[in-house]
Formats: C-alpha cells, structure tokens, sequence
C-alpha cells in the first residue's frame, strides 16, 4: 500500500500524541495470492461451481468473498460430484487425497503453496532414504495433516521441546526433521535444539522451512514491540502464523490481540495506549487493516506511521491449469 495515509518519517513523533506504527511487510504472501487468484482465475475461465477442498487460506473474509463468487468449500473430495474441478488448498494435501481424487476423475488444480511442496518433496526424499522423520507443528493444522501423509510410518510430530524428550526412533543416527512453514522462529529453534542434543546426528533441510514472510513479519514484530504499548494482529484464530504474531509479541512483553477485524477491537485495551503497532497474518487482506486503521483513527491514533522492515518482492507462478485457461480466454477478457 502506498501513499494511503500521512506518514510521519520523524521516529521521535512516537511519543507525541496517539501513534499508529504500520507494520511493513504485512498481510498476504505471495502463497495465500497465488491461491486465491487460483481460485478467482478458475471460477471466470470455468464458471461456478468450483468446489475448494478446506479453507482456501486460513481467512474468514476470504473463503466468505470466494463463496459469494460460486466457490463451494467441502472438507473431503468425497463431496465433490464425480468430474467435477476440485481446488487444494494452499496447506497441501497427503497422497491419500490425491488418490481420492484419481478415483472420483476430479479435474485437479493443485494450489498448494510451493513452500509447503518443498517441504513434501523433503519428506519424500528422507524417507526413501531410510530416515525416521520428526515433523514440528500443530498436529491438527491442515499443512501438518499434508506432510504427515506423504510418510506416515516412520514420520512423528512435535509441537514443543518437551515432546522431544519421549521421541524413540529405530536408529538415532538415521533422523531427520522438518517443519511446519508458519511456525515461530523462536519456538521451532528451541525444538530443533532439543533434537540435536537427543540425536546429535539428526539431518534437517537444506534450507529453513519456515516461510519467507512468516520470518519478515515476525522480524517485523519484533523491531517494533518495545515502541509499542499494544500490537494488533488482523487474522483469523485458525491462522497459525497470524497466531505466532500475537505470542512474538507477548513473548516480548507487549500486549498483543488477534482480531478478524475492527470489530473486534475491545475499549479496555485502548485504555493508557500511546503507540499502537499494526500488522496482519499472511492470510489477511489489506482491507481489513485499512478498516483498523480507519476505526482507531477515529479513536485518536491518526498520527500513522509505516514502518518498513524489509522490502518483500516474492512471486509465484500460477499452475499449468490456470496458465492454459488464461491463453484461452477471449480477446479482451480480463482475469485477476
């Protein structure tokens, strides 16, 4: 967002008056776009109904604007009509589905974030190599479910460094672990080390799992909590990533809420607040902040300030399905 509110370059203007800091980067990452222009593309090019397996993205405002277009949302593809499209969503899905699908002739057209395909292929990889595999996460978020299914026999999940204490694996010297890629930094670094000192010889990915813009916004956080008496997180409650936000924050001694909206936003916690902090999970549209900082402008905080952390510049290619369905469209036609 550019040039949509008056911002004050001069930091010291923190402690004069009510100050919204504008968290940047903030909101959608270049996976939840993608996803979500699947879907939007899908719908223009093949009409409705399209039926999307779970939660496109992990956002109320989202999934509700993509059902009034004619997305059908359904938790199984056993709910999807035989040869119809169906849409994954950007968690990923395990093998068993993909074999569901085979079986019913569904018209795939796969948005699974390519960050969360990595760490698939990862898991493939270590397991045909002989590798237990520990997976950090939240057992029952959908990306977990995802990656737990593409080796469910020898993988485990862990979701604390206490977890890691009761692990028993078949040969400590063939270990490997990956990790959910909307967890917190802090905490995955505090499991991670509780498994090096188990298994002094675990193996892990080549390269971090956690995603870019989970890091640059938890980053982006932490930069600013101690010139914040509260930190506002705009995204839904089954966000992970928006849920890490909030305990970065309180971790670090701010006061911090999660809220779906402006709506939410509670009297009390206004209450003795100078400076305000505003970001929004990777999943929450920038309309609902514009909305926040509408709503707390009307409260008083209208000296804003964007605080840039680090430029995010990440974009993704949109499947083969959705490039041919754009080639095809009628001179003229216009897809988001």
């Amino acid at each position: 967002m550019e040039n949509v509110y008056p911002i004050k370059q001069d930091m010291t203007s923190y402690q004069n008056g009510k100050t919204l800091l504008l968290l940047k980067p903030r909101g959608f990452c270049a996976g939840v776009v993608r996803a979500i222009d699947i879907v939007r593309i899908a719908l223009e090019a093949f009409g409705p109904p399209i039926y999307v397996r779970k939660e496109i993205v992990h956002n109320r405002f989202v999934v509700e604007e993509l059902q009034e277009k004619g997305a059908i949302f359904v938790d199984s593809v056993e709910e999807v009509p035989a040869g119809e499209r169906v849409i994954y969503s950007a968690h990923g899905v395990s093998p068993e589905v993909r074999e569901a699908s085979r079986h019913r002739n569904l018209r795939v057209i796969d948005a699974t974030c390519p960050l969360v395909t990595k760490v698939h292929v990862e898991a493939v990889k270590f397991a045909k190599e002989g590798y237990s595999l520990i997976l950090i996460g939240h057992r029952d978020h959908d990306e977990v479910i995802g990656t737990l299914g593409e080796a469910p026999v020898v993988t485990q999940v862990v979701g604390s460094p206490q977890e890691v204490e009761s692990l028993t694996v078949p040969d400590p010297n063939r270990v490997a672990y990956l990790t959910q890629t909307t967890l917190s930094l802090d905490e995955t670094r505090d499991i991670i080390a509780a498994l090096r000192s188990k298994f002094p010889q675990i193996s892990g990915p080549h390269a971090q799992d956690i995603c870019y813009a989970t890091e640059n916004r938890q980053v982006a956080v932490k930069q600013v909590a101690s010139d914040a008496d509260l930190l506002l997180v705009v995204g839904s409650d089954n966000s992970s990533n928006s849920n890490r936000l909030v305990e970065v924050a309180r971790n670090l001694g701010t006061s911090s809420h999660l809220i779906d909206s402006f709506r939410n936003i509670q009297p009390e916690w206004l209450e003795n607040v100078n400076t305000i902090a505003l970001t929004a999970g990777a999943s929450a549209p920038e309309c609902l902040v514009e909305e926040v900082v509408k709503f707390l402008g009307s409260k008083g905080f209208d000296n804003v300030k964007e605080v840039e952390v680090m430029p995010e510049n990440v974009r993704f290619g949109l499947p083969p399905e959705i490039v041919e369905a754009i080639a095809s469209a009628p001179a003229g036609a216009t897809m988001e």
